[in-house]
């Protein structure tokens, strides 16, 4: 049966878990994370080195992974083919973030990403980031669906977030574009994920995922994961604090900005009327958000 990554779970043994904030009417958690601190910077290299088994796991297909799993030199050149040119990048590491979380801390196994569906580097894919499933402890399954923004405001970041989500449902896209939403996506799915190479149990399981029927043993809810990363802004006191206390302070002002956008969440979900969904919310802090951005995507895939 599908499974995460062997990798996915590395990122856990770098990353810090900062704290966790009930979401959601106390239904779901807000997980709040922080790269490791070297020398008073966010030591993005310790990261980078957790993450880069992981992205021929996010970024291409079991098929493909199964053609070059004897040539890992190619393997990874078609891994990193699928990137845009870094320089450019404005959403693939939050989809790529996310991916990590849902399958390494969640334990959610990748179906679909987006990435596997370019056709060339320079094509966006509307709808989700990626899509997942989650067993329950009731035995029922979640189908998640993925949402990432990398904002310099946390605020900004968790609003476009749900918009997104509303807009995904409500099956409207800002583009004006016809095909978008989670019908959409599900049809997408359900002719993309059959060109892989899964078992037949494997391909039985996952219809049943996609299409509800009378005689499946479980049920299954639509559900969403994701990612705000956000930048916060250090003085040169904060700057020059000894490497003890600059990770202290680092931990309480980044609980603090989270602690304060609980609410919001609420009031969004409330907003949209997304009540009976779930939400898997992860956020993590960067220092100068968009070259940090820059710089872990070229270290990644380079």
């Amino acid at each position: 049966m599908l499974d995460t990554s062997p990798f996915s779970k590395k990122m856990l043994d770098v990353l810090k878990h900062s704290k966790s904030y009930k979401i959601n009417k106390q239904q779901n958690n807000l997980e709040l994370f922080t790269c490791p601190i070297n020398a008073n910077q966010f030591d993005y290299s310790s990261m980078v080195e957790s993450l880069i088994e992981s992205v021929a796991d996010f970024s291409i297909s079991r098929k493909t992974k199964e053609k070059y799993q004897g040539s890992p030199m190619t393997l990874s050149q078609k891994a990193r083919e699928k990137f845009r040119n870094y320089k450019e990048n404005k959403g693939e590491l939050g989809e790529f973030l996310l991916f990590c979380f849902l399958e390494g801390h969640l334990n959610a196994p990748k179906i679909l990403s987006k990435l596997e569906l370019k056709t060339s580097t320079n094509m966006y894919v509307n709808g989700s980031d990626g899509i997942h499933f989650l067993k329950l402890p009731s035995g029922d399954y979640q189908l998640i669906f993925g949402e990432s923004k990398l904002y310099d405001d946390l605020t900004t970041g968790l609003r476009d977030a749900f918009q997104s989500i509303n807009d995904f449902l409500k099956e409207e896209n800002q583009k004006g574009e016809e095909k978008s939403g989670i019908s959409y996506e599900k049809s997408l799915l359900s002719t993309s994920v059959f060109r892989e190479t899964w078992t037949t149990e494997e391909e039985l399981f996952i219809e049943q995922l996609i299409y509800p029927t009378n005689d499946r043993s479980f049920e299954v809810d639509d559900a969403f994961g994701i990612f705000v990363g956000f930048e916060i802004n250090l003085d040169d006191k904060q700057r020059r604090l000894p490497n003890d206390k600059f990770r202290t302070m680092i931990d309480e002002h980044i609980n603090e900005l989270v602690a304060k956008k609980i609410t919001n969440i609420e009031n969004y979900i409330d907003q949209h009327e997304l009540f009976g969904y779930n939400f898997y919310v992860y956020t993590m802090p960067f220092l100068d958000i968009d070259l940090s951005r820059m710089k872990i995507l070229e270290s990644l895939i380079k």
